[in-house]
């Protein structure tokens, strides 16, 4: 017999039948009739060749045959009700699987401690993964369900996905608490004279300001160039190099590495920072609990928008 020979709502009674046992129980289930359930007992009867239930005085006694169909028809039935209900059966608290997020170095200082506290509150059994989104294969592994956010300045990933704006965030000078240039009244010419560090982090959006620093001929005395901004915090607390970093990275490194944050002194373009996640994650329950917590842990932000 071929699945395509039976009625799904025949099935249905069959397993009611099987709980009930009685003829009007299962009218009253399913809101039909008495005649109607008997009709439909019969269609299966000459489906099957079994007549399935047998009358008694203690109700429908199933014969062995029914018995033995019972047990994988409830258990299809069962695995088709979760599947077309797991929205409404999602449950963070319970959920037992890795998430993976695309971000920098400096998402992870930046997201990761309110993330990770939130999550252990909410889905203690879910291990967070982090990639960096400067990853080749990141648009593949996105389509492919292995990255389920990226969140950062990706110009790359446009069409396929959905993205939101979190916030944007001015670049800052960070430099040590007590250094010379330390004074809210940080010029230029000040910015000029000073030796820098400079972060490269090649792939990301935020390799852009130094180009944009070059074209604005603003020239800068070099002493070192690092290839992430991880190390920022150790290297300006014990020298005396100015960086050039986004708001939120100085917001979070000010007070461990005893460091000042100043207005930069350049005319630069604010950084928007972007959450994105593949469109055919768009409606899962998991990726939309985890995208409403990022939002609501981080964003100042506008609205959602499609790839093209």
């Amino acid at each position: 017999m071929e699945l395509s020979d039976i009625d799904l709502n025949l099935l249905v009674l069959f397993q009611q039948l099987m709980v009930e046992r009685r003829v009007s129980r299962v009218a009253d289930k399913l809101g039909i009739t008495q005649p109607a359930v008997s009709n439909s007992l019969a269609k299966l009867r000459r489906l099957f060749g079994d007549e399935l239930f047998v009358r008694t005085p203690g109700g429908m006694v199933p014969t062995p045959f029914a018995e033995q169909l019972g047990e994988p028809v409830g258990h299809a039935l069962g695995m088709i009700h979760a599947g077309l209900n797991q929205r409404a059966q999602f449950e963070p608290a319970t959920l037992r699987r890795t998430i993976t997020i695309g971000m920098t170095d400096i998402g992870e200082i930046v997201f990761l401690p309110a993330l990770i506290e939130r999550l252990g509150r909410e889905a203690p059994g879910v291990v967070l993964n982090t990639v960096r989104n400067t990853a080749v294969t990141l648009r593949d592994d996105m389509e492919a369900g292995k990255v389920d956010l990226a969140i950062g300045l990706i110009p790359q990933l446009k069409a396929g996905f959905f993205q939101r704006r979190l916030f944007t965030q001015p670049y800052v000078c960070l430099l040590r608490r007590g250094h010379a240039l330390d004074r809210p009244d940080l010029t230029l010419a000040d910015y000029q004279k000073a030796e820098h560090l400079v972060i490269v982090s090649a792939g990301t959006g935020h390799g852009q300001v130094d180009e944009l620093i070059r074209s604005a001929g603003i020239e800068r005395a070099v002493r070192l160039t690092v290839p992430h901004f991880v190390s920022v915090g150790h290297i300006l607390q014990r020298s005396a190099l100015v960086a050039t970093v986004p708001q939120r990275l100085a917001q979070t490194l000010v007070e461990p590495f005893g460091l000042s944050m100043r207005a930069h002194p350049a005319q630069l373009p604010d950084a928007p920072i972007h959450v994105f996640w593949h469109a055919r994650m768009h409606r899962t329950p998991v990726n939309q609990w985890l995208r409403g917590i990022v939002f609501e842990l981080f964003s100042g932000a506008t609205h959602e928008a499609a790839g093209t």
